[in-house]
């Protein structure tokens, strides 16, 4: 960054690991300028406040972010205590984002469309290190304005993109033309969004911890709304992986929530559909026909994508990129990431050297760095963004020296696109919401961590 000092650092997203971005580069002496594509700080966060998170506070808070707001006599909560996603925005990003050093560089409604090296498309290499970068941003007067940096750190997320219901990782056919009868994936459907589904026939498709909870919450809408009918598709051929172990299960928050699960399917109360694939959606005026490859078809109101996401790469279109061909992380990153080996406690420490790109001072951190895999902790991406910062400061130690310690048995989110410590049942029990992170030697979890041995969802 010698040549471009004098310029800022653009961080694409004011969600957690970006404003801990921010926190990191101020401590360096360094200016960062932050564009976030929502109207607030953790816009993608405010969709699913509802929900609980796996990890207590402890796990949620970035060192830098914590010395900032410290200083103003900010109270940290409870480090044990598990928050909902509305808590980490409420008590933690909004204070940290309204902060004079940050609020200054905070940009809101400000969505990134383009970033490149000034005057050079990704073909051209002379003298190509040394190029500021330009981040196009399309603002929220409705202006189109370009933004010259020294350096980028792409923090966006994988909110924005999730993957499609279809097989082989492609949309269903129909599935756009029904995009009205397709859910967010996070619903709150015992509140915010209690219409949309109250007395509907609602499918939940997926096997990961987001249709578990969903799963739950019907359940309990459908107590006071008896016409509620409850659907639940899944690619394998049992949902084995949600249920857990029961009684026998080493984890006890697990096997009683995934058996709350397993009895109201025995009941009658969640219709399930095993070895479903989507082939197809058509869109109708009483509902949406779902067809699966083998050609059964199920009948529903509103569909419920519990899915998973995956990076959006269009913007990085003219930024020279070395992604791993499978999860479309760094391409270093991928091998130590892929969920089919990988839960959040196995990724060892990482930090710029192995997020780096062929693109000199080009970053993606946080949910995105891990592309497609979805084992990523919070904690995971503070410690990135502390080596990126170190990075760009020129402090190659410090940036090469990283420390993460991580819970082992990795209490992770198959299919939550912000973080893997997304979501948890607001149906634990209040000892599990106390104890339940998996630092202690018998931990009690709360949710559906199937990353214990892998990553891999059990939708698949």
């Amino acid at each position: 960054m010698d040549t471009t000092k004098n310029l800022p650092v653009a961080i694409i997203g004011a969600g957690p690991v970006g404003l801990a971005a921010a926190a990191h580069l101020l401590e360096r002496g360094l200016e960062p300028l932050i564009f976030e594509a929502g109207t607030t700080t953790g816009a993608a966060i405010e969709q699913w406040r509802h929900i609980r998170l796996f990890s207590p506070w402890q796990f949620n808070l970035d060192a830098a972010a914590l010395r900032l707001l410290e200083s103003t006599g900010w109270e940290s909560p409870r480090p044990t205590a598990l928050p909902y996603g509305g808590e980490l925005i409420d008590n933690y990003l909004a204070p940290l984002a309204a902060l004079p050093e940050i609020a200054t560089r905070l940009q809101t409604g400000a969505r990134v469309i383009a970033v490149t090296r000034q005057g050079l498309d990704k073909t051209h290499v002379r003298d190509r290190d040394t190029t500021p970068f330009v981040v196009r941003v399309e603002h929220q007067d409705g202006e189109t304005r370009d933004h010259t940096v020294a350096a980028v750190i792409d923090a966006s997320g994988t909110w924005s993109r999730r993957n499609p219901l279809g097989t082989s990782g492609l949309a269903a056919i129909g599935e756009d033309a029904a995009a009205d009868r397709i859910s967010a994936p996070l619903p709150d459907v015992t509140g915010r969004d209690r219409a949309a589904f109250a007395g509907r026939r609602v499918l939940v498709v997926g096997a990961g911890h987001s249709a578990a909870n969903t799963l739950i919450s019907l359940a309990d809408l459908a107590k006071d709304e008896p016409d509620t009918r409850i659907l639940w598709a899944v690619r394998g051929d049992s949902a084995a992986k949600v249920y857990g172990g029961g009684e026998a299960d080493g984890l006890p928050a697990r096997g009683q929530l995934g058996g709350r699960v397993r009895r109201l399917v025995e009941a009658g109360k969640i219709e399930l559909h095993t070895n479903f694939g989507i082939a197809s959606l058509k869109a109708l005026a009483s509902g949406v026909t779902v067809e699966a490859v083998d050609g059964r078809t199920l009948e529903a109101d509103v569909v419920v994508p519990c899915t998973g996401f995956r990076p959006d790469l269009e913007i990085l279109r003219e930024v020279r990129l070395n992604l791993d061909p499978a999860v479309e992380a760094p391409v270093e990153l991928g091998p130590l990431i892929d969920p089919e080996f990988h839960s959040c406690g196995t990724v060892p420490p990482h930090g710029a050297k192995v997020l780096a790109q062929p693109d000199k001072d080009f970053y993606i951190v946080g949910m995105k760095s891990y592309g497609r895999a979805p084992t990523f902790l919070l904690a995971t991406g503070y410690e990135q963004v502390r080596s990126v910062a170190a990075a760009l400061a020129g402090d190659r130690e410090a940036a090469d020296t990283v420390h993460l310690e991580l819970p082992e048995t990795g209490v992770c989110s198959t299919d939550a696109g912000t973080s893997c410590d997304v979501p948890a049942s607001a149906a634990a029990t209040p000892a599990a919401q106390e104890a339940g992170y998996c630092g202690t030697p018998e931990p009690v979890l709360v949710g559906f961590p199937t990353g214990l041995a892998h990553g891999r969802s059990g939708i698949n």
